[in-house]
């Protein structure tokens, strides 16, 4: 039965996860969250680990993920697939729905979902997420305290993405929130916002399977956005407000958290190939949180040839970002389309820039942001089980690929072949900093059943195969001399 109730039902799949032997992998225990060495997130033995997996945000009242229906048969799912992550929403505006009082039961709710995600061993990214700023303006995120339009109508509505471009109210919001003016309270509004973080993060610091915190989803320059819109990005807006908001709220995380990632996120302009500006927060443990869209597509217009250009410059880009600053990397978001080929190139790529993604969305949710929500789903309805006329099973099937869950060493390249299914990854068996080898030497490969049903063949030089024939986990352990890894994975 689908209770869609997680939030008030925590005693429960408590008992259930305890009834089915449900739990964290060791590296993802509460006395060693997920840190990072580079662009590369490493688990306590310095493996390198790759996250698969989706987002689940609930943009309506109650927000969180368990009142769309999101529950136990959901996240059991997700771990049968091969996934191992999930984007986990939080709504600003349920968290302190008045200045300086915080909604202790909302939190509790989605704590909940993110601990029966952990015994599932997936790995939850929390995410304070927004479009448009409020409901005022079609989206979601503040709270109606933190809206400060100075009076004027929120007119034209055009939707999202549509309204940052076409209502002052709405950039006039984000105007005095990059100001930091104050709320009624005359405490600042990012002053606010940078506090709640603290708590939420003083709420989640010691539970296992916590990836770690996205600040922001998609920061919009308010109304500086027209010198923000060329491939050059927004120089002048990243390198002062932007990265003072940036810092001011990893400051007040790391009041309270000093052991998880915080992953920053640069403006939603980034999303379509426009650079960023960002400094470097100067943060040992920060990763940066990025999306890839195509911009026609964004407004219903096409998303084959026109877009295949630009889908590499978020990649690129991040690319040099980490190489710059040291930080980790995460593709967050990207997807939110039925077309499949799309959904492949932007795959394709990760695999070639070797990154982490999270595939948007698993549900269709009420998304009040998107004019065809269950056209973005994975399973349409979340109230119902994920299966038959609820399921997009192709879809399904192309996100569920093989992939490097745990290297002990350095990845060198790894890509998939979906027509054939054949899977290859070569690693180094060198630490990713450091001098010396991972400890053990034990690595993990995802080969999903949905690619392997029928069985697999492996080839492998360099090192040991360790797990019984056609696993979903394919595990290995490095041979004593070994320098290099390559593990070959065809269909039988």
């Amino acid at each position: 039965m689908r209770s869609g109730a997680l939030g008030s039902a925590a005693i429960g799949l408590t008992l259930l996860a305890a009834a089915l032997g449900l739990a964290l992998p060791a590296s993802a225990s509460a006395s060693s969250p997920l840190g990072h060495s580079g662009r590369w997130i490493t688990d306590a033995q310095g493996r390198v680990i790759t996250l698969h997996g989706i987002n689940m945000v609930y943009k309506v009242a109650p927000y969180d993920p368990a009142g769309a229906g999101f529950d136990a048969e959901d996240i059991d799912f997700l771990a049968r697939k091969g996934f191992n992550t999930v984007r986990l929403g939080l709504i600003y505006k349920a968290i302190e729905p008045n200045p300086g009082s915080y909604n202790d039961r909302y939190l509790n709710h989605v704590a909940a979902t993110q601990r029966a995600l952990a015994r599932r061993g997936i790995y939850s990214l929390l995410d304070f997420h927004q479009d448009l700023y409020n409901e005022r303006f079609q989206g979601e995120g503040w709270p109606d305290w933190a809206v400060q339009d100075d009076g004027l109508p929120a007119e034209p509505r055009q939707g999202f993405p549509g309204n940052y471009l076409a209502q002052p109210a709405l950039n006039r919001a984000f105007d005095h929130f990059w100001a930091n003016d104050p709320a009624p309270d005359g405490v600042g509004l990012q002053d606010h916002y940078a506090r709640a973080w603290s708590h939420v993060a003083a709420r989640f610091r010691d539970q296992p399977g916590v990836l770690g915190y996205d600040l922001m989803n998609e920061p919009w320059p308010g109304s500086a956005y027209p010198s923000c819109t060329s491939p050059a990005g927004c120089p002048a807006f990243d390198q002062t407000q932007l990265t003072a908001f940036t810092v001011k709220v990893i400051d007040q995380i790391r009041k309270v958290d000093r052991r998880h990632l915080a992953w920053y996120e640069p403006l939603l302009t980034y999303d379509f190939g426009a650079q960023t500006w960002l400094a470097d927060p100067q943060d040992g443990r920060a990763g940066f949180s990025f999306h890839d869209y195509c911009l026609p597509g964004a407004f219903g217009g096409p998303t084959g040839d026109a877009c295949q250009s630009v889908e590499d410059l978020p990649f690129q880009n991040a690319d040099t970002r980490s190489a710059t600053t040291g930080d980790a990397l995460m593709l967050s978001e990207f997807g939110a389309t039925d077309d499949l080929a799309t959904i492949g190139r932007i795959i394709g790529l990760a695999d070639q820039h070797m990154t982490s993604w999270q595939y948007w969305h698993y549900c269709g949710c009420s998304d009040p942001t998107t004019q065809a929500p269950d056209n973005q789903a994975i399973v349409p309805n979340a109230r119902r089980a994920p299966g038959g006329d609820n399921l997009r099973a192709k879809k399904l099937k192309l996100l569920a690929r093989p992939y490097p869950r745990l290297v002990a060493g350095t990845p060198l390249r790894w890509s998939f072949d979906p027509a054939t299914r054949r899977f290859e990854l070569v690693y180094s068996t060198a630490r990713v900093r450091g001098p010396g080898r991972v400890g053990g030497g034990h690595s993990e490969n995802a080969t999903p059943t949905l690619q392997y049903g029928r069985g697999y063949r492996v080839k492998v030089s360099g090192a040991e195969w360790r797990s019984k024939a056609n696993a979903p986990i394919l595990r290995l352990r490095s041979s004593r001399h070994a320098r290099e890894v390559t593990v070959i994975v065809k269909p039988r």
